[in-house]
Formats: structure tokens, C-alpha cells, sequence
């Protein structure tokens, strides 16, 4: 019985130095690399950068109003259109109480003066009739009668103006009513009944009782790093995305770069603007997001082939033309390349339409799991 254990553990043993020679001969044996065959081919090359920005209105206006005081009334909303003249919301003023007092005091002497004017203007009127008194004495009472007339109609209009900013004759103009200096859609009012408001001044800006803009004429702004604004000049198109409005692409062209760059996270970027050609059938809101798809430069009708299947050896590029597909033997040849979009690049000299050149290796995913 030990005999035969010894005999099957002798055998065992022999068994493993046999396997493991079979398994480092065929870990010597060289590996058969096979690759992909490539096509040249013709096309069209287009190097592309993209900028991140959104659509903005050309110009927007804030309406500023023209006196202080507190919002009586409003009379539009944001996403209306309005034409330059409409009235937007009314103005209450508050009055300055030293101001107030000053006109009441002024209105009531106005009346004292043209109740006297108006019985020395009675008196001397029968006198001139009776010729008592010469003409020019009394056009010089009538005279006066007149201007403490208009003097108290003076004193009640700006009696009215410091109590309610308006009067009986101009309330049609009137500065508490707070008008649309432009046509377009009101973007925004960020005032509502009960605020209070300040008018535009040396030491302030105004309240904005509105924002105005022509919704038609709208601008991509955006911003393009320093390693591409080089690139980039006037008149160049562009296709602007949106992303609120799926699989549509808006045609714009590039109008304003930039002369001064400024610094975000570490990389400096350069404002950029673009004229969009809206269409018809989208309305298009001012403040979405989107993206700008530029064409840096565009090659039509060239050689090209796949960019993975170059070799670099410094500033020399290199393909491998194919001799043989079964097994694969290739000849290395220089290429002269132009443009490419990343995937693609252009052959400018050194390869013929349809020559079959070494791509990539051909990964065996048995072998690899």
C-alpha cells in the first residue's frame, strides 16, 4: 500500500513539472499582434471650439422714475409688449411738510391779495366811468387785479404739485406717472404697490421701477479662453444651442471679442458676442443658458484618416502602409498632416485615396477577461 501512495505521489509531481514547462514555453512564445486596417478616405475636416455663455437682449432699458414717492399704482406686468409713451405704474408723492406749509401760506396770501385787488379793481371801475379817476389809473388797478389772478392760480398749482406732484393742467404729462422710454417687452418689474421710490440723482442711481428690451434683437454672450481667442475675428459664424429648446441650432454671428481678459478659476477668459438670427417659429427668452459652437477652420473634399493611427517621432508624423493582410506585414512611410478635428486628421502629402494603412490593435476581449 506505501508503495503505491509513493508510485501516484512520484507521478503527481511529475505531472506538475510537466505542466508547468508547457506553460512557461507558450508564456515564451512571441504574441501575434493584430491591428485594424484603415482606409483613406475624403471628407470634410472642421476644427470646432465651443464657448459657454447665454442669450441676452442686445439692449435693455431700466426705467428710472422722475420723481420720489411711493407706487400708487401698476399698471403692466413682466411679458408684456409696450410702445415708448405707455404709462407703467403711477407715483404717489409724499409731500416735504416745510415744503407744504410754505405753499399753503403762499396760496391763502395770493387769496388775501387778489380779494383786494378785486374791490380796488370793483371801486375804480365806477370812478373811470364817472371819469373821476384819469385811464391810466386804472389800467394800472386792472393790471393788478390780472396779476393777482394769475398769482393766485400759481399758488393753488404749486399747492397741488407739493401735495400730489400734479396740477389740473398738466396732468396728462405729469412726472408721477411713470412712462416707457423704448418699445419692447418689460422684462421685469421689481416694484409693486406700497413701495417706495427715489428718483435718479447726483448721489443716486433711482429706483427701476421697469426693465424694457426689444426681445427680437438678441446677443450670445459668452466667454473664450486665452489658448483660442486668437482664433477668433469678426464676421465669424457660429451655431448657438440652447439648452431649454431641444435639437435646434440657432445661426449667429460673431460681432465683439474682448480686448481685456479676465481671471476665473485660475484661467483667464475673454468676452465674446455674437448677433443670433432668430427664427420665426421659437420664442427665444432673455437669460437662458447656451453654448456656442465655433468654426476655428474648415477643410472641404481632403485626404484624411484616422489621428490614432499616426506615430510621432518629434515633428515627423509616420503611418504604416499595409503590404500583406494575411499575416499582417506593413512598411513605415512619412506623411506630411494638416488639419484635424480631433478624430480625424488631414493627409497633405505621402498616401493616396483608399491606401490601407495600420490602425489601432485589435484587443481580443476573451483574452482580456
Amino acid at each position: 500500500m506505501k508503495k503505491v501512495l509513493k508510485i501516484a505521489g512520484l507521478s503527481l509531481v511529475g505531472l506538475l513539472v510537466i505542466l508547468t514547462f508547457v506553460f512557461l514555453w507558450q508564456k515564451s512564445r512571441p504574441k501575434e499582434v493584430v491591428y485594424h486596417i484603415e482606409t483613406v478616405t475624403k471628407g470634410d475636416i472642421v476644427k470646432r471650439t465651443v464657448a459657454t455663455g447665454k442669450v441676452e437682449p442686445r439692449n435693455e432699458i431700466l426705467i428710472k422714475p422722475q420723481m420720489s414717492g411711493i407706487i400708487s399704482e401698476v399698471y403692466k406686468q413682466a411679458g408684456e409688449t409696450v410702445q415708448a409713451g405707455d404709462i407703467i405704474a403711477k407715483i404717489q408723492v409724499v409731500p416735504d411738510m416745510v415744503n407744504l406749509s410754505s405753499a399753503e401760506s403762499r396760496l391763502s396770501r395770493a387769496e388775501i391779495a387778489l380779494d383786494q385787488s378785486r374791490r380796488n379793481y370793483e371801486r375804480d371801475s365806477k370812478l373811470y366811468e364817472n371819469k373821476v379817476i384819469s385811464k391810466e389809473e386804472f389800467e394800472k388797478v386792472a393790471l393788478q387785479y390780472k396779476n393777482d389772478q394769475e398769482e393766485l392760480r400759481a399758488a393753488s398749482d404749486n399747492l397741488s404739485l407739493v401735495r400730489t406732484g400734479i396740477t389740473a393742467s398738466s396732468a396728462k404729462y405729469s412726472n408721477t406717472l411713470v412712462r416707457s422710454t423704448v418699445s419692447g417687452t418689460i422684462l421685469d418689474i421689481p416694484v409693486k404697490v406700497g413701495n417706495s421710490v427715489i428718483q435718479s440723482n447726483n448721489f443716486n442711481d433711482g429706483t427701476t421701477v421697469a426693465s424694457v428690451a426689444n426681445l427680437n434683437d438678441m446677443l450670445f454672450v459668452g466667454k473664450i479662453d486665452e489658448t483660442e481667442v486668437g482664433k477668433l475675428h469678426e464676421g465669424m459664424p457660429m451655431e448657438i444651442t440652447i439648452g431649454a429648446i431641444q435639437n435646434r441650432e440657432i445661426p449667429a454671428t460673431l460681432e465683439y471679442v474682448s480686448p481685456k481678459g479676465i481671471e476665473e478659476s485660475g484661467a483667464i477668459l475673454f468676452e465674446m458676442k455674437a448677433a443670433m438670427k432668430l427664427p420665426t417659429d421659437v420664442f427665444i427668452r432673455a437669460g437662458y443658458s447656451a453654448n456656442a459652437d465655433i468654426i476655428l477652420d474648415k477643410r472641404n473634399n481632403v485626404l484624411m484618416i484616422p489621428e490614432s493611427s499616426l506615430e510621432f517621432n518629434g515633428d515627423s508624423a509616420f503611418v504604416y502602409l499595409v503590404k500583406s493582410e494575411k499575416p499582417q506585414t506593413f512598411e513605415r512611410k512619412l506623411v506630411k498632416i494638416g488639419l484635424s478635428d480631433g478624430i480625424h486628421i488631414e493627409v497633405q502629402n505621402g498616401l493616396q485615396l483608399n491606401d490601407k494603412i495600420r490602425g489601432t490593435e485589435v484587443i481580443d476581449k476573451k483574452k482580456k477577461s
